[in-house]
């Protein structure tokens, strides 16, 4: 794994996170004990998951984005009892962010924080070094000074106690509701999915993977990581995603997989410099275009491709791909993984629809969640171990899937889930904001959808978009704060249906028409 000039080999990776794993131990956690961990991608990330899963910690990934309401509903939600953070990532500030999620911080000290806001919580570790510690923070460097307590016969015995259903990680991902779900996976799906999936992928040994996605998604943790762990491949990491520097890092250390979102190849390709690079060591991963003409494939239209979900760690429909779909099956997801059933079912009836009929997709099978955390199985899934999916789609005679749209109204934006519901609440909290009402509309840069928002001012009140968004910028992570704003002087000027609730259609086709012709 590489980071600018911090280079982790996978031994280096076993001795670190044992060293780190018997500091851990020493200081208090055990199998079942929960650990947040708020890293960007990195040896860092890596070696601290690790550590906290080899020892039987539950692992809860946090999104780097997050603001300070978002870090603090998480680890309260989580009941994490350590959180692993670096101090600051980019512009973001880390220090000041968690004083502001846990009410009465600044107040606590090292090893012995008792906020009565986050009652689990007891103790924060961060890298750095020391320099500008807080009093409530201890560094990672001195938690690693505690190694010695614990010999490495202990470290084995606990490691030994781990067995494979075991919850591993905690994933958090945007639903349909206001709150984010935290998706339950356990020691054997994060491992073994992953695995299966190589039959489908052309990695090997030696290769090189790039990626901008997140360690705390599935697509940077199972698709990228693990998957690298499993065939001995080399995980290039950055500090950020720019397109002259991110080209740079691919050809430099000749990457021979690309994987990452939409947005990432359109930017790559569009990149001045890009015709004069030599790419020619790619052969794999998500993007046709950044592929030797001879690996493309004849019709955009047949390119295989993958459909999955964090409940499911990623593809629960997949083809080879780097195999051209058959003649006749364009637009196909893939058939089903090995071990993961699907169904499509009438939503209203639980009925199962015959081939070729749209419905809801239900799943099963080795890679689902163990469930959500907080929530009783039985309000997750459905008798049988069936897990609604949200998604439409309909199947074909010979098991290929289509996917047609979303059940409920999550917006895809850039890639990533947005529940609109949780945007509105943030806007609603802004002076001079009587309502609001999020959807996705068609994004002008390729990028799926974009967050719109129709905003009704309070009377009298007047609402400047970009003052709103501006504000919005420090309450929930960027990609949630809304792109398109209207501001609407009552509920009049905005589409009702007969029930009295917003014609969500009608509302989108308006915010459509209405930034259509925005620049990106």
């Amino acid at each position: 794994m590489l980071l600018g000039e911090r280079c982790l080999t996978y031994r280096g990776l076993e001795a670190e996170s044992r060293r780190l794993g018997r500091a851990l131990l020493a200081s208090g956690l055990r199998r079942g004990s929960r650990v947040a961990l708020l890293a960007p991608n990195g040896p860092e990330w890596v070696v601290a998951w690790m550590a906290a899963a080899r020892i039987g910690a539950l692992v809860v990934l946090l999104n780097t984005f997050h603001q300070a309401r978002e870090l603090g509903w998480a680890l309260s939600h989580s009941r994490a009892e350590v959180l692993l953070a670096v101090d600051r990532y980019l512009n973001h500030d880390y220090v000041t962010r968690l004083e502001q999620a846990v009410p009465g911080l600044t107040d606590q000290h090292r090893e012995d924080i008792a906020a009565v806001s986050h009652p689990s919580l007891r103790a924060v570790w961060m890298w750095g070094d020391g320099s500008a510690a807080p009093t409530w923070a201890g560094t990672v460097g001195g938690l690693l000074d505690r190694t010695s307590e614990v010999p490495d016969e202990q470290f084995d015995d606990a490691a030994g106690r781990v067995e494979a259903q075991d919850a591993m990680v905690v994933i958090y991902t945007s639903g349909s509701t206001s709150e984010p779900k935290g998706v339950i996976h356990s020691h054997s799906t994060v491992i073994v999915h992953p695995f299966n999936l190589l039959q489908f992928r052309n990695l090997r040994a030696g290769d090189v993977l790039y990626t901008p996605m997140p360690l705390f998604w599935v697509g940077g943790l199972s698709y990228t990581l693990v998957s690298a762990m499993h065939v001995g491949a080399t995980v290039l990491f950055e500090d950020r995603f720019e397109p002259g520097a991110t080209l740079d890092l691919i050809e430099r250390h000749r990457a021979t997989h690309v994987i990452g979102w939409p947005h990432t190849a359109k930017a790559l390709v569009e990149h001045p410099s890009f015709a004069e690079r030599d790419l020619s060591s790619i052969r794999g991963g998500s993007f046709d275009e950044l592929l030797p003409e001879y690996l493309r494939v004849s019709d955009p239209r047949r390119k295989a491709t993958s459909l999955g979900m964090t409940e499911s760690h990623g593809p629960h429909s997949i083809e080879p791909l780097h195999v051209e779909l058959p003649e006749g099956k364009e637009g196909s997801f893939g058939r089903s993984v090995p071990g993961i059933e699907r169904r499509i079912v009438d939503p209203e009836t639980g009925v199962d629809l015959p081939p070729g009929e749209a419905g809801e997709i239900w799943i099963r099978g080795y890679s689902l969640m163990l469930g959500l955390l907080g929530r009783d199985r039985a309000e997750v899934f459905e008798p049988g171990g069936w897990y609604r999916t949200g998604d439409t789609g309909r199947l074909d005679a010979d098991g290929h899937l289509y996917f047609q749209g979303r059940l409920g109204t999550v917006i895809k934006a850039g890639g990533t889930n947005v529940a609109p519901r949780e945007v509105e609440l943030a806007i609603e909290r802004q002076p001079g904001v009587m309502h609001a009402f999020v959807v996705g509309v068609p994004a002008t840069d390729g990028r799926g959808e974009a967050v719109a928002a129709a905003v009704v001012a309070k009377p009298g009140a007047e609402i400047d978009p970009e003052d709103l968004q501006a504000r919005l910028r420090g309450e929930i992570a960027s990609y949630k704060v809304p792109r398109h704003v209207a501001v609407f002087a009552g509920q009049g000027e905005l589409p009702w249906l007969e029930s009295g609730k917003i014609d969500l259609q009608a509302l989108r086709r308006l915010l459509r028409d209405r930034f259509s012709d925005e620049p990106a």
